[in-house]
């Protein structure tokens, strides 16, 4: 879809609020207070549009109200063209191309950018686990790069680079999410609330994930350190490439990842990686094409209810969810 076969869906103000009621609410409206399914619209001469009442706790909402896009100045255009520049790239958008493309002030995009990867956020247990075999692997990210001014830094363990756990499904979806450090204790856990139980673990050699492959139905590793990548159909290439995916997004395009906010472009990163289609070509072999944008759209407001991104005293952001 280009920007101008969605703006003649969108054309106006009130089309793009009906578009997210639609969405948003898809059975029907739910009040962000309380839960409540029932509510009146509100009218009246200084009444804004898309007001509405609960009739459990009489509370006033609409459809942005406890999601991301609460108390919004901006067009909801102004969003939907954004989260339209974020989805089509294939690593990512920084805030001053982003601000640039909509029209608004870098801080503005910025903040508008962090929103829409919080509403990207797949890792609450509402959604499935990755099943079947599963690929494991660790990823450090951040930091100076690899050669800087004649200079070799060093890379992953041992640095203070930010450590990534990723577990994706082979041909399947992906779950990753920043850690404390690569020991049992901080892995464990993680594996253990994204990966179901029937399982087949696919690592490299470290003992920690030989330890919790015990858990599941199967467990095969390579051995990195003697230069073995592949051994037939074992090997955990597939996490691989979704590390790379994230090491081109941070050199490409962002440069810098704080630790504080790493979480959230790694939820965009997941969340394009996880709205891709297979198609196969006549020689067999098969690639993955991203999902129309209004299917991705769809998905994205499935879950945006109950989240918030504020404004901090310091001028960062903070993140309010609250799951009824």
């Amino acid at each position: 879809m280009t920007i101008d076969e969605l703006k003649l869906m969108l054309p106006t103000e009130h089309a793009c609020r009906f578009y997210l009621e639609q969405t948003i609410w898809r059975d029907g409206r739910v009040c962000p207070h309380c839960g409540c399914l029932e509510s009146w619209t509100l009218k009246g001469k200084t009444t804004r549009v898309g007001l509405y009442e609960c009739s459990g706790c009489h509370g006033h909402f609409t459809v942005t109200t406890k999601t991301p896009m609460h108390g919004t100045k901006l067009p909801l255009w102004t969003w939907i063209l954004a989260i339209y520049y974020m989805l089509g790239s294939s690593k990512g958008v920084s805030s001053v191309i982003l601000a640039r493309l909509i029209g608004v002030s870098q801080k503005t995009g910025w903040k508008l950018g962090q929103a829409i990867r919080e509403m990207m956020d797949m890792s609450h247990e509402t959604f499935p686990a990755v099943g079947g075999v599963v690929e494991i692997d660790e990823k450090y990210l951040g930091g100076k790069p690899r050669k800087e001014k004649g200079v070799t830094h060093k890379r992953g363990k041992g640095t203070d680079k930010q450590p990534i756990l990723v577990m994706v499904e082979r041909n399947g979806i992906v779950r990753a999410q920043t850690i404390d450090n690569d020991r049992f204790d901080s892995i464990a856990p993680v594996v253990e609330r994204h990966v179901d139980r029937d399982s087949y673990l696919m690592t490299d050699q470290h003992h920690v994930y030989q330890r919790v492959g015990t858990q599941y139905a199967g467990h095969s590793y390579v051995n990195h350190g003697a230069l073995e990548y592949a051994r037939g159909e074992v090997h955990n290439n597939t996490a691989e490439s979704f590390n790379a995916v994230l090491e081109r997004a941070k050199q490409g395009v962002f440069h810098w990842l704080s630790k504080l906010h790493l979480q959230r472009y790694i939820n965009e990163i997941s969340f394009r990686w996880n709205h891709r289609q297979p198609v196969e070509r006549k020689n067999g072999k098969i690639f993955f094409v991203q999902l129309p944008f209004l299917e991705q759209l769809w998905s994205l407001f499935a879950h945006t209810i109950w989240r918030q991104v504020r404004r901090s005293q310091n001028g960062g952001i903070k993140i309010c969810s609250i799951y009824l």
